[in-house]
């Protein structure tokens, strides 16, 4: 079996605990290909393009260590995989599946395009990025659980599947192809397997916490390894086991994970969650999508101050915390009545961690219409959200300047402020803060009554 073949990296930027690379052991020499897809890298905010490039470096540095390169090349997959294969005269491709229907079609056409070769070449995946495959984890009817909490429970219980072990193939071919890509912009974190895993190693000293931190964006209160996830520059089963369920903490952060595999699951079981709603009576509501509005949403110029500093802090750095991710969900789709599919666009495109079943699952579960018992009237207040988890408008002050000097009575809702307070902060409603773009409670009001409209005609 001591063929040439190809390990394809698409998210999984990793040589440790990979099982596309340890499959391709038996093989030589084996080339290891990225390829930089315009359809997806064109899309990709400038941060994420940054965070990318830092990674491909960091496991180019890894298979140069090896006696090897990697593979740069650009241009439609369908093509590219194919002729590489060709050249290199390869008769497989290894690659890690994701659930996602743009990877899975992707995946289909050049499994078809590599079985045309003379050779009839085959593509064979594996699953890599998540801790149980889809249709793994189903209730004792055999189906998906459309709520988390009986997903979860036997996601908890699950044995591992197995996975291809091993250190890969020794075997390894040195043409860089284009060469790697570069972004003039500086990647947020360290990029490779190792930085990964100095970060989990780092995690550990605070994991313990997470219950009491992790809603608390003024501080480091979660992993950051999300990005870590995003790219498969760690393995969410390595992440699963190293942390464990010993303590509190540790079993609610677990716990993500299992919501990790559940949204995935779901998207690859409905593909079209991506563009419509899990209910279909609320691809029914009239949303407003007023531009103005969106746009000011867009900038954190929304007059709420949480609001503000969460969208400033994803223009600014491509990340922002999840608990202010749920809020500025909530306030786009029930306060401005905005589809959330223009908001889950946006965070697609800035956020590092974008990835796509985690942005779907979780736009659709703020806007109340997807998975989960969750009901659509639950809107978040952002006034009462910001008092509870940025008290001292810490967070506020940090990404929303004109306010930092406004007093912390005031800084959550600055427009109920006394003019002399404001002025004294150095504010002025309307000229370097914008007032309310809307009264939350009204909103609301207009908002619950467009679903109710939508439900009732779906009837």
């Amino acid at each position: 079996m001591y063929t040439p073949a190809i390990v394809w990296f698409r998210r999984d930027l990793r040589l440790i605990d990979n099982p596309a690379w340890a499959i391709a052991e038996s093989h030589g020499p084996v080339t290891a290909l990225f390829v930089i897809d315009p359809a997806l890298f064109d899309r990709a905010g400038d941060f994420r393009v940054a965070q990318l490039c830092a990674h491909l470096a960091a496991l180019d540095d890894a298979l140069v260590a090896r006696g090897g390169r990697l593979r740069v090349e650009a241009g439609d997959p369908r093509a590219v995989v194919p002729a590489v294969a060709a050249e290199v005269g390869a008769d497989i491709v290894y690659a890690n599946a994701d659930a996602t229907p743009y990877s899975r079609r992707r995946d289909t056409a050049v499994h078809r395009a590599l079985g045309g070769l003379n050779r009839g070449a085959a593509l064979s995946t594996s699953w890599g990025t998540m801790v149980h495959h889809p249709g793994a984890v189903l209730t004792q009817a055999g189906k998906l659980s459309l709520v988390f909490t009986p997903f979860s429970k036997v996601w908890n219980t699950t044995a591992w599947a197995e996975w291809a072990e091993g250190d890969g193939p020794t075997d390894l071919a040195g043409e860089p192809g284009i060469g790697l890509p570069t972004s003039t912009a500086g990647p947020a974190m360290d990029g490779g397997a190792e930085a990964a895993l100095s970060r989990l190693d780092l995690w550990q000293s605070a994991v313990d916490l997470y219950p009491e931190t992790r809603d608390i964006p003024a501080i480091d209160g979660t992993s950051q390894l999300s990005t870590d996830l995003r790219f498969g520059t760690i393995s969410p089963r390595r992440v699963a086991a190293e942390i464990g369920v010993a303590t509190a903490g540790r079993a609610a952060f677990v716990r993500q994970l299992a919501w990790r595999d559940w949204y995935a699951h779901m998207l690859f079981e409905r593909p079209d969650l991506v563009d419509h709603a899990m209910k279909p009576a609320f691809d029914r509501i009239d949303w407003s999508n007023d531009p103005e509005a969106l746009d000011r949403w867009q900038n954190g110029l929304t007059g709420y101050p949480l609001v503000d500093a969460g969208m400033r802090q994803l223009l600014t750095t491509g990340w922002m915390h999840n608990r202010v991710r749920m809020v500025v969900a909530s306030f786009l789709v029930k306060d401005l009545l905005i589809d959330w599919r223009l908001g889950e666009r946006w965070f697609r495109h800035l956020l590092i961690d974008a990835d796509v079943a985690q942005n779907v699952g979780n736009w659709q579960w703020a806007a109340g219409t997807g998975p989960d018992a969750a009901p659509y009237f639950r809107v978040f207040n952002p006034i009462l959200q910001s008092k509870r988890f940025d008290p001292e408008g810490v967070y506020i002050r940090r990404f929303v300047p004109e306010l930092a000097d406004v007093p912390t009575r005031w800084i959550h809702a600055p427009w109920e402020a006394p003019p002399l307070e404001l002025a004294g902060a150095g504010v002025v409603i309307g000229d370097n803060y914008p007032p309310p773009i809307v009264q939350h409670a009204e909103a609301r009001d207009t908002t619950l009554a467009a679903y109710a409209a939508a439900t009732e005609s779906a009837r």
